[in-house]
């Protein structure tokens, strides 16, 4: 008897599993059918693409400071340093057009005078301070980071000169940014292709693309120097310029 009600219990849970079986496949068989059939359906993917270069054009600027008690003399010794500062530009190959003087900020200084027990008294006048920069914007890289570096005949002269470190810039960085956008455009249609190959998918018109921010990093840098609003490096003489491209299609 209790044999027989042990078969009756295992037909019944067979049943039971077969039924589930059954239910479950009608269900997934619904639901792809609904898939195909009803709302909106899109596939997308995001390409990218990316290009190293080296920078074209080349900043550098320094500044240079003259002090005396009197603003005429200092404005003279001011005055006798930029003539420094054009001789050593000039003997190192550098012309008229890629050196720009700026004008001359002129300020008052004064010593702080405390009594013995630490508190403020007044302000005395010690003399002016004159500072001057200068900009050189030029194509020949090599021959600017050289002066950039060795400034010590101007320190050796009495100069007090304060060097900047140089800036790279390129000069046709559009015609960069359109080839980019061309190439992660087509690694993005790329990617569609792909998918939709290897999942059965027809692809339809396009809905819908969207243009990343234009990133230049050093080269080698890693994507770690990836910013939301994109990088824009200065830095360094040899970049990498990357662009994303997303693209959205609809399914048929």
């Amino acid at each position: 008897m209790e044999q027989k009600e042990r078969k009756g219990c295992g037909w019944f849970s067979a049943l039971i599993i077969g039924l589930c079986v059954v239910g479950s496949c009608g269900l997934l068989a619904f639901g792809l059918s609904h898939f195909r059939s009803g709302g909106e359906h899109t596939m997308s993917a995001t390409g990218s693409a990316s290009v190293s270069f080296e920078s074209d054009t080349i900043i550098w600027r320094g500044s240079f400071i003259a002090t005396d008690f009197t603003s005429k003399e200092a404005y003279k010794k001011i005055k006798s340093d930029a003539d420094l500062v054009k001789k050593y530009l000039k003997e190192n190959g550098l012309t008229d057009e890629e050196v720009v003087f700026n004008s001359v900020d002129i300020s008052q200084t004064f010593d702080d005078v405390y009594d013995g027990n630490g508190n403020f008294v007044k302000s005395t006048p010690t003399g002016y301070k004159l500072s001057q920069s200068v900009t050189i914007t030029s194509k020949d890289l090599d021959k600017v980071e050289k002066i950039s570096r060795d400034i010590s005949s101007l320190l050796d002269q009495g100069v007090e000169f304060t060097s900047d470190s140089p800036e790279y810039y390129y000069s046709d960085l559009e015609s960069i940014k359109l080839d980019l956008i061309d190439k992660a455009s087509k690694n993005a249609k790329d990617r569609i292709d792909i998918i939709a190959k290897n999942t059965n998918a027809n692809i339809g018109k396009l809905k819908k693309s969207s243009l990343g921010v234009f990133q230049i990093t050093a080269q080698n840098s890693g994507t770690s120097d990836y910013s939301y609003d994109g990088a824009f490096d200065q830095t360094s003489r040899f970049k990498t310029a990357t662009i994303t491209v997303k693209l959205e299609y609809d399914l048929k």
